[in-house]
């Protein structure tokens, strides 16, 4: 009678299971902040277009948030369902809560590189050329959660620069987002800012990808405006993550979604992503586990 009971109670939670994943009408995407929201909405419309239908929920709805603070909490709340992320973002994630969100694809350079730069920044008018020139310069960096904005040149700038980077510039700050960032460069808040890049093609077009080709292809930035001034190691894409508690079918038909999108749809693609690039690639936590260390070691979780 009890192993009756047992199996009868298990059956009940499985249903309950099974009937919570198909009642998921709809689908949150969180979008990241520092860049102008009407442009963020507006190249995610296709995915709001295309995806009821590919994974087969009612709707998609669009949380862009005002930094990367915000879409980190909806995936840690479970109010977000999806989201691309930096690598330092997903590592404060996994260090507050390791099984919050799972990383599924990241991109890849149109020269095959699962990578990208740290890329620093100032007016050509300014008088910097490379780091020995920012003695004495106000740094601006991109968001506290950035991989490229933040983290990246917090670990590796002191070696470029010969000493820590507060005891070389006269101050630093933050420019709310990569293309606020460079905005306030340009304004002269800043006299030079990190911000990212593919590092592939050229400087003059912003390179393939990133924010400052994003800030071109929108006509608010003339890189003739602009010197690149340091050029960080390569670091590693960052992920597309889901929530792991979401139905594994549903997470089945969104990956593969994603992974036919560079051909189903090139030009959503590269409205998402902001650029050229090669496509998707599979990746796990692995691949992030040394930014998760480097942000335990300096940043914290």
């Amino acid at each position: 009678m009890l192993k009756k009971t047992l199996l009868a109670a298990a059956a009940l939670v499985a249903l309950a299971a099974s009937a919570h994943a198909e009642d998921l009408k709809e689908f949150r995407i969180g979008i990241l902040g520092g860049e102008n929201e009407a442009d963020r909405l507006r190249n995610f419309q296709c995915m709001v277009d295309k995806l009821p239908a590919a994974i087969g929920v009612e709707k998609v709805s669009l949380f862009p948030a005002a930094d990367y603070d915000g879409v980190i909490q909806g995936l840690l709340g479970g109010t977000l369902d999806y989201a691309e992320l930096g690598a330092s973002g997903y590592a404060k994630i996994y260090l507050s809560n390791p099984t919050a969100v799972e990383p599924i694809l990241t991109t890849v350079q149109t020269d095959g590189a699962k990578g990208y730069y740290s890329i620093m920044v100032a007016r050509k008018d300014a008088g910097i050329k490379t780091v020995a020139d920012l003695k004495g310069k106000k740094l601006g960096y991109a968001d506290p959660d950035s991989t490229s904005g933040y983290l990246v040149p917090l670990v590796t700038l002191p070696e470029a620069l010969g000493a820590p980077v507060d005891q070389v510039v006269a101050s630093t700050g933050f420019g709310g987002g990569h293309e606020n960032l460079v905005l306030e460069v340009l304004k002269g808040t800043f006299d030079a800012g990190t911000t990212f890049g593919s590092g592939v093609g050229d400087f003059k077009d912003g390179y393939t990808s990133g924010n400052l080709r994003k800030m071109v292809d929108k006509g608010i930035l003339n890189m003739d405006d602009l010197v690149e001034v340091w050029k960080s190691p390569l670091i590693p894409n960052g992920p597309l993550v889901v929530r792991t508690s979401m139905n594994d079918d549903m997470k089945a038909k969104f990956k593969q979604f994603m992974m036919d999108l560079p051909t189903s749809d090139p030009a959503c693609f590269s409205a998402v992503q902001g650029g050229d690039f090669k496509g998707f690639t599979e990746v796990n936590v692995d691949f992030y586990k040394p930014i998760i260390d480097a942000r335990k070691a300096t940043i914290g979780g």
